[in-house]
């Protein structure tokens, strides 16, 4: 009789145990399945964001809005905390991808496989893509969360080379997103506020016109810059002014700064002009790049930008691609040399 209550109960523990098993912690495979199966079937989704910058000059936080509808259809609103006029989105649709100003009515369009060509922190499929990547990725759970850190594709900042991923249990959508530097440091965090799966959209939310409807004119934008107030990058890999030329144009004026040393360089700094860029966006061949302070088109040795009115043009056969960005980088809110 003892034998026998001793059997049912090592077969009792046993089924006890199997259903604890079934019941545990999901593994990383099966996250990453989930995961990955989530993002494949999705027909769209729509989050809100707030993006904390700290890799430029100073400080940089942006509300950022994102939409995605099936075949590669996105619109991200970058808008500015401190600069209103410096809002910004990137958009692409079947006719390509374009980072559009409203403010100054204008857009440039990439020849770019954006977002695939590198991590891109508030995009789900983006996030997904880099856990699959990535097969050594730390992996563990909280009460809520599922966490991975995983490497990152920054071609142009090889100083993020990490990225903290939290994901909600419940959805499996992103929650936070920290990326960080060799040191483990956070230098762009990402929180998410809202992630709503497969919402509805109307045709013209992807349209490239439409997007002008979240700005001012460009005729107001413009006749408020009257002077061109000249910046200077803080940081020049060494090189020194020498050299700085003005030249009147019909709607303001055009400043070219030559740095010579060993990592020579040339800024051209002038005011937007007045004229809608809107339906013939100014092609361009080459990456999106974040600045802190707006984005900027990277495009061999040559990066251009717009902000608070003046277009930026920075060239260099000297400086490597990293370089050429932290240049661009420091030039925001400077005026003095």
């Amino acid at each position: 009789m003892r034998k026998k209550h001793m059997l049912s109960f090592a077969i009792l523990l046993g089924m006890l145990v199997l259903f604890l098993a079934g019941c545990g912690e999901k593994s990383k495979e099966d996250v990453v399945k989930k995961l990955d199966s989530q993002v494949s079937g999705l027909k769209g989704y729509k989050s809100k964001a707030e993006m904390k910058m700290n890799t430029g000059e100073s400080p940089q936080k942006y509300d950022l809005d994102v939409w995605y509808k099936e075949k590669e259809h996105y619109r991200v609103s970058l808008a500015n905390v401190d600069d209103e006029k410096g809002n910004q989105i990137i958009l692409k649709n079947a006719d390509g991808v374009f980072v559009v100003t409203p403010a100054l009515n204008k857009s440039f369009k990439f020849q770019s496989d954006w977002p695939e060509s590198s991590s891109q922190p508030y995009l789900y499929q983006s996030l997904v893509q880099d856990v699959k990547k990535d097969k050594d990725a730390e992996f563990k759970t909280t009460e809520k969360h599922y966490i991975f850190i995983t490497k990152t594709n920054y071609q142009s900042n090889s100083n993020l080379p990490y990225q903290e991923i939290r994901f909600n249990k419940k959805n499996f959508t992103p929650e936070l997103v920290r990326v960080l530097d060799k040191d483990k440091k956070a230098l762009v965090e990402v929180s998410f506020s809202e992630f709503k799966l497969d919402p509805s959209f109307k045709a013209e939310d992807f349209a490239l016109d439409q997007q002008k409807k979240s700005g001012s004119s460009a005729k107001t934008a413009s006749a408020e810059v009257k002077t061109l107030s000249v910046a200077y990058p803080v940081e020049t890999s060494g090189a020194a002014l020498s050299e700085k030329k003005e030249i009147e144009l019909e709607n303001g004026k055009r400043v070219i700064l030559t740095y010579s040393g060993d990592k020579e360089f040339t800024l051209v700094q002038e005011n937007a002009g007045a004229v809608s860029a809107m339906t013939e966006p100014k092609e361009l061949k080459g990456d999106i790049v974040n600045l802190g302070h707006t984005l900027a088109a990277l495009n061999g040795s040559t990066i251009e930008w717009s902000q608070g009115g003046v277009d930026y043009k920075l060239a260099s056969d000297a400086l490597t691609k990293e370089e050429l960005i932290n240049v661009a980088k420091s030039v925001h809110g400077t005026n003095s040399k």
